[in-house]
C-alpha cells in the first residue's frame, strides 16, 4: 500500500517543510485510515515512512486504530529520511529492500511520489477508475492497495501489481 500523508497544517514563515505537523483534520483522518485499514485486513507487516513531521504523525495515529493483530502487533516501521524527497525510483529502491517475509507493506510518504508510484506499479488488470485516480494525483489520507502474487518486493518494477483500488475514508 502506498499512502499520502494526512492533511497537514500550512507552511508558515520559519517552519521546515519538513517540520510541518498534521492539522486537526489530518489527526481525524490518520485515525480513520487506521480503521479503513483494520476492516479492510491490510495491516501492514511493515511500514516505511518518510522523516518528516506530518508522515510520521499520520503512521502513529493510524497505528493506534489498527487494533490487536497478536503476532502481527509489533507493527515495526523504518522511517527512512530519503522518502521525504523520493522519486518512483526512490521508493522501488526501498520497496525492492523489504525483506522476502514481509507480506503486507505500507509506505507512507508525499504527493505526486504515491500516486506516480502507483500509476508506475499498476498493470493492465488495474482497476480503471483507480488508476485514473492515480494517474491525477491523490488528495490527502489517501491509499493506494496494490498486488502481486507471485512477485518477490525485489522483482517489483514497472507494471508489476494489480492496483486494486484507491482508498480515503471519509
Amino acid at each position: 500500500m502506498l499512502l499520502r500523508h494526512a492533511k497537514a497544517e500550512p507552511g508558515k514563515g520559519a517552519v521546515l517543510d519538513a517540520d510541518r505537523a498534521l492539522a486537526l483534520n489530518g489527526r481525524k483522518q490518520a485515525g480513520r485510515v487506521g480503521m479503513a485499514l483494520t476492516a479492510a485486513g491490510l495491516v501492514p507487516d511493515l511500514t516505511i515512512v518518510s522523516s518528516a513531521l506530518r508522515t510520521r504523525q499520520t503512521w502513529e495515529l493510524a497505528r493506534a486504530h489498527l487494533g490487536n493483530h497478536g503476532e502481527r502487533n509489533h507493527l515495526a516501521a523504518e522511517v527512512r529520511d530519503e522518502l521525504y524527497a523520493a522519486s518512483i525510483a526512490d521508493v522501488l529502491a526501498l520497496v525492492r529492500d523489504v525483506d522476502p517475509e514481509v507480506r503486507t507493506l505500507l509506505v507512507i510518504g508525499h504527493e505526486p511520489t504515491m500516486a506516480a508510484t502507483a500509476a508506475y506499479l499498476a498493470d493492465k488488470s488495474s482497476d480503471d477508475a483507480a488508476l485514473a485516480q492515480v494517474r491525477v494525483g491523490v488528495p490527502t489520507a489517501t491509499y493506494s492497495v496494490l498486488h502481486a502474487t507471485k512477485q518477490p518486493w525485489s522483482e517489483w518494477g514497472k507494471r508489476s501489481a494489480t492496483l486494486l483500488r484507491v482508498g480515503r475514508p471519509s
